[in-house]
């Protein structure tokens, strides 16, 4: 599982969604979250959370250009790679950051990956949930 560390920047609300925008070192997160009725004081603008997200989650990508709809873009540095038959572990650095992320070996295969290589990490704001410090 993957943890940033983070403070909450903006919340804006509609029915039982709530989108919030989160700081990690001056980069901004997004993660989409849904009330549960019950109201949870923790949540407000300048309270540090911690961002998880599952490496299932994370999905690579060089080069990348033009619009995205993905809320969530790291500019990231390959560290590792653990090579499975069917799956890798990918292993990035963002910032003072240790992140991993699980693909297929054939995605990094296709992508050319190696270590010292620069990639961008992409996380839907719908995969991130807040932990509360």
């Amino acid at each position: 599982m993957n943890k940033l560390p983070g403070m909450i920047t903006h919340i804006q609300q509609s029915g039982a969604i709530i989108l919030v925008d989160i700081s990690v070192d001056g980069h901004g997160f997004s993660a989409i979250l849904i009330d549960s009725g019950t109201s949870n004081q923790c949540l407000g603008v300048g309270a540090p959370v911690n961002l998880i997200f599952k490496e299932t989650e994370v999905s690579l990508a060089r080069n990348l250009s033009g619009s995205l709809s993905t809320r969530n873009r790291l500019q990231c540095t390959v560290t590792g790679i653990n090579r499975g038959e069917l799956l890798s572990l990918v292993s990035l650095q963002f910032g003072q950051h240790s992140i991993a992320s699980s693909v297929t070996t054939r995605a990094v295969d296709s992508l050319q990956l190696h270590v010292g290589d620069n990639v961008e990490a992409l996380i839907k704001a719908t995969e991130v949930s807040l932990m509360y410090t």
